[in-house]
């Protein structure tokens, strides 16, 4: 495809055609992956491919019951992985460690850069795909699920295969509102009501537009797309479980060692 069609024409897909994703396509969606750029060039990540339906549906539970997990026919799991690079270390004498949230992190970002890749070349064949934030929301479930041992975290996972709808891309926020020259330029009120006058109005009509979206605002009595997100979608309550699940995996897995 047109490069810039692959870019402007994302959408995120739900519904798949019962349709296997052939290997050899899948290898040349997962070597766009591993070209992807690393720290350090360690590429201290690894990716699980799941095709098995019984293991999908196991996954359906950890990933919020969300439809696609079971319907596509491939799921895609990027984990920050130094588990590889520790062993490798203690095989030629060097130091072990890797251990600590900055190394974490350093695995989170290359596990994303990797997914990114696959994503554009999945999409470049004609596939579709859908990210769910469920992977690192519950990595403790899927990493149990994945059998990942320690040094080894979730981070980010969609799932992949041949559409079976085809979505209006979303709105961007413009430009302007996102990027910033030489310095950080903090935003006015009025910038902030500029930024984001669309996505209030595309967002809120797309809520109306679906009955079981609408039904839960007006149950909820929300007037806006900002209550929306604060008070339906990812409340502060909700997202403090998150980070606690997230934490205490990581201290599970081995990437807390900070002193």
């Amino acid at each position: 495809m047109e490069f810039n069609y692959v870019i402007n024409g994302h959408r995120s897909i739900r519904e798949y055609e019962d349709r296997e994703v052939s290997q050899e396509l899948l290898d040349y969606i997962l070597d766009a992956g591993i070209r992807a750029s690393s720290s350090g060039n360690m590429q201290s990540y690894s990716i699980v491919v799941t095709k098995d339906k019984e293991l999908r549906q196991k996954l359906y539970s950890a990933h919020m019951e969300q439809s696609m997990v079971v319907d596509a026919p491939v799921l895609l799991t990027f984990c920050a992985d130094f588990n590889r690079m520790r062993k490798w270390l203690a095989l030629n004498d060097a130091p072990v460690h890797f251990d600590n949230y900055m190394s974490f992190m350093i695995g989170a970002i290359d596990a994303t850069l990797a997914a990114q890749n696959c994503a554009l070349a999945a999409e470049n064949a004609g596939l579709g795909i859908c990210y769910m934030g469920s992977t690192l929301a519950n990595c403790d479930q899927i990493g149990e699920l994945l059998n990942l041992p320690p040094n080894v975290v979730p981070v980010v996972g969609y799932s992949l295969g041949y559409p079976a709808e085809n979505p209006a891309p979303r709105d961007r926020l413009p430009r302007h509102g996102l990027v910033h020259y030489e310095t950080y330029k903090d935003y006015s009120n009025e910038d902030i009501q500029e930024i984001y006058k669309d996505r209030n109005e595309k967002g809120w009509n797309r809520y109306m537009s679906v009955p079981r979206l609408k039904e839960m605002t007006e149950r909820l009595g929300l007037k806006n797309l900002a209550q929306v997100y604060t008070i339906a979608k990812y409340t502060k309550e909700s997202h403090l479980e998150f980070s606690q699940t997230v934490l205490d995996y990581l201290e599970k897995q081995n990437f807390m060692e900070n002193e």
